[in-house]
C-alpha cells in the first residue's frame, strides 16, 4: 500500500516537479541535539551570569562616578535676554549675559562643553520626519514633496535651505568661556570642529557641488528663525559651513527624551590649559538667541570629562548590577528548592 504521508516517490513512480529533493535538510533528517539540563549546569549558569554582570556593573558605576562634571543653569541668570527673545520681532537685537562660577579643583584631561535643554520635545513624530535627507546630501530636489512643511518655501516661492522644523529650531546661543585672573581674564580656547561623527560628514551630510558655497546655495534662503544663511554659519572656518557645519550636524541628531545635552565645544589643550582646566574663577559669556520660556524650558551649559565607558551616566552600570543581582538570587532560590525537594524525596524513600 502506498504511504500517503511520504513526499518521496515510491518505487516505480516518477518524481513530479513539486517533489522535494531527497536531501537530509529538505526531508527533515538532520541530526538534532537537545541539551540535558542538570541541576549543576543550571546553577552554574545562573551564578556565572550573576557574577559577570555584578562585576561589570560595579566597574561601570565606579567609572561613571570618576567623571568630573559641572552644570550651570543660565535660564534665570539671563532673564532680561529671555524676556527680549519672547517677542520674535526682536530677533535682530543682540543680547549678552554673563554667568560666574568657581572650580574648586582642577579638571584634568580632555574637557568637553555641552549645552543642555530641558522640556524640549524632539521626539514628536511630525518633528522627527520634518527634514529632507536628499537635500542634506547636496542634491537638487523638490522639497515641496518632502515632509518639511510648513518650513519648505517662503510666500514668494524661495526654497529654504535647509528645510524642515528640526533645522529651523536649531540651537543658536553662542557660549564663550573665560578664566579670570586677578587683573584680567583669559579666553579659554575652544574647538568647534571635530565634534561630529565620521559617518555624518562622509555619508549623511554633503554640500552642493559648486566653486563656492554662496553660489551653491544661490536661489535659496535661510530658515525663518535663523540669523545667518547656511553658508555663513562659521565665518572663521570656511570648511565648517553649509550642511557640514558641526553644530548643525549635531543638532539634526534628535533626542529621544525631553531633557538632553549636545556636544558644543572641546577645550583646546594648549598653554595654560594643556592639562585641562585649572581651579579658579570662570565666566560664561553668552550671546542669548534661543528662546525657551514659551515651552517652559530650561537651558544649561555643562563642562565634563569622559572615561572609557562614556560620560557621567550610571544607568548602564545600574542595569548590569540589577541583572546580576536577579540572576544570583534566582540561583539561590533554585538551590533552596532543589535541596528541599531532595530532602522530601529521601524521606519518602526511607
Amino acid at each position: 500500500m502506498k504511504n500517503k504521508t511520504s513526499f518521496l516517490p515510491q518505487e516505480g513512480e516518477a518524481c513530479t516537479s513539486r517533489c522535494p529533493d531527497n536531501t537530509a535538510f529538505k526531508q527533515q533528517k538532520l541530526p538534532a541535539w537537545k541539551p540535558q539540563l542538570t541541576i549543576a549546569s543550571v546553577l552554574s549558569t545562573f551564578f556565572l551570569i550573576g557574577t559577570f554582570c555584578l562585576a561589570v556593573g560595579v566597574c561601570l558605576i565606579l567609572s561613571a562616578n570618576s567623571v568630573r562634571e559641572i552644570q550651570i543653569d543660565y535660564s534665570d541668570k539671563c532673564s532680561d535676554c529671555s524676556k527680549l527673545r519672547e517677542n520674535s520681532s526682536n530677533w535682530y537685537k543682540e543680547c549678552h549675559c554673563s554667568v560666574n562660577f568657581t572650580l574648586k579643583e582642577d579638571i584634568l584631561g580632555d574637557v568637553f562643553m555641552y549645552y543642555g535643554l530641558q522640556n524640549f520635545y524632539q521626539n514628536h513624530r511630525r518633528y522627527v520626519i520634518s527634514r529632507s535627507d536628499a537635500q542634506l546630501l547636496g542634491r537638487n530636489v523638490n522639497i515641496q514633496k518632502s515632509y518639511c512643511a510648513p518650513f519648505t518655501t517662503y510666500r514668494n516661492g524661495t526654497p529654504m535651505a535647509p528645510c524642515g522644523a528640526i533645522a529651523n529650531s536649531m540651537f543658536n546661543d553662542t557660549i564663550d568661556l573665560f578664566y579670570n585672573l586677578k587683573s584680567y581674564a583669559i579666553e579659554v580656547p575652544l574647538l568647534k570642529t571635530g565634534n561630529s561623527w565620521w559617518t555624518d560628514k562622509n555619508v549623511k551630510f554633503r554640500n552642493p557641488k559648486s566653486y563656492n558655497l554662496s553660489s551653491a546655495f544661490a536661489g535659496t534662503a535661510r530658515p525663518p528663525y535663523w540669523q545667518k544663511p547656511v553658508y555663513l554659519l562659521d565665518e572663521e572656518d570656511e570648511r565648517n559651513n553649509g550642511y557640514l557645519n558641526d553644530d548643525f550636524i549635531i543638532w539634526m541628531r534628535v533626542s529621544a527624551f525631553a531633557t538632553f545635552r549636545n556636544l558644543y565645544r572641546r577645550v583646546r589643550r594648549v598653554a595654560l590649559f594643556a592639562d585641562g582646566l585649572p581651579a579658579g574663577n570662570y565666566t560664561f559669556r553668552i550671546s542669548y538667541n534661543f528662546p525657551v520660556t514659551k515651552f517652559k524650558g530650561r537651558k544649561h551649559v555643562i563642562l565634563s570629562t569622559v572615561v572609557w565607558s562614556g560620560g557621567s551616566n550610571p544607568f548602564l552600570g545600574i542595569a548590569y548590577v540589577v541583572s546580576g543581582t536577579a540572576a544570583t538570587l534566582t540561583g539561590f532560590v533554585i538551590t533552596a528548592i532543589h535541596l528541599k525537594l531532595r530532602k522530601k524525596k529521601t524521606y519518602f524513600q526511607k
